[in-house]
């Protein structure tokens, strides 16, 4: 019965965990100390020690998150910008993506939405993040998405190796299924795969920037800097959002130029790395 609880807790989660193989493990280690604890009684009223959680961003105070160089939906001017930390193979990224969408419609021309890619399961979404850097290069990043999505994710079609980006560009052999999605875009094959190549270096600037802000699971967003986890309901969305509007109506009254909003609020005054737990 205990085993049930503790699995049905962890199934709960509403992201995906960096390094998943080290949580598989976790899972097993915790199973085998309920089994012994059963097995023996239990220490009957010992308290038993706590393993530490992960430290996060604090969500009451703004980071700093550069988005110089990543894909965005909306103008670059938005009073309001939502950074996307996801993964091409994360259940509860997808899960989010009706909600990007009403929140886009809902928002307008106030929101803008970056997408960073950070890689929980690189042996099936590595391909795919380069993919969609590379095509959103050739303007056609939200097609390559919803392909991403839709035909890979939905029906298990992954570039299956952690080395597959590498591959793409040497050969039309290493990565079949996202080159041929670039095929469906009518991208210029070569580009795409020069692309894909360089889009190495902004995916992996990509993931050290938010690992530095102590992001540790997809989906993970930052709201003007604010964070957040989680496939969450649209109404969280909407309240911290709706918060983050108004500071920047009244900011932008009194004199911030709204084209320069993000980055004296947010990139300027931010917090540049995780600040160390209290003790």
């Amino acid at each position: 019965m205990k085993k049930l609880v503790l699995l049905t807790a962890i199934a709960s989660l509403a992201s995906c965990q960096q390094d998943t193989k080290s949580l598989e493990n976790k899972i097993d280690t915790l199973n085998k100390k309920i089994d012994s604890l059963i097995a023996g009684g239990g220490a009957r009223g010992a308290a038993q020690p706590q393993r530490p959680s992960r430290p996060e961003p604090d969500r009451a105070k703004t980071y700093a998150v550069p988005v110089d160089g990543d894909p965005f939906d909306g103008p670059a001017d938005a009073k309001v910008t939502l950074v996307k930390a996801y993964d091409y193979a994360c259940p509860y990224c997808e899960k989010v993506r009706d909600t990007m969408d009403d929140l886009r419609k809902k928002y307008g021309n106030d929101l803008r939405v970056v997408y960073k890619q950070f890689v929980v399961h690189p042996q099936v979404a590595t391909a795919g993040a380069l993919a969609f850097c590379a095509a959103a290069k050739q303007g056609k990043g939200p097609q390559m998405d919803a392909l991403l999505w839709d035909k890979g994710f939905k029906a298990h079609n992954y570039d299956k190796d952690a080395e597959a980006g590498q591959k793409c560009w040497e050969s039309a052999a290493g990565c079949p299924i996202v080159l041929g999605f670039a095929q469906d875009l009518q991208l210029d094959a070569n580009k795409f795969k020069a692309d894909m190549k360089d889009c190495q270096q902004l995916t992996q600037k990509d993931m050290r920037d938010l690992q530095q802000l102590g992001v540790g699971a997809t989906p993970s967003f930052f709201i003007n800097g604010r964070f957040m986890s989680g496939a969450m309901p649209i109404d969280n969305f909407v309240s911290l959002i709706d918060e983050e509007l108004k500071k920047a109506n009244d900011r932008i009254g009194q004199g911030t130029p709204a084209a320069q909003y993000y980055q004296q609020w947010i990139i300027d005054k931010g917090l540049k790395t995780l600040e160390a737990p209290k003790q």
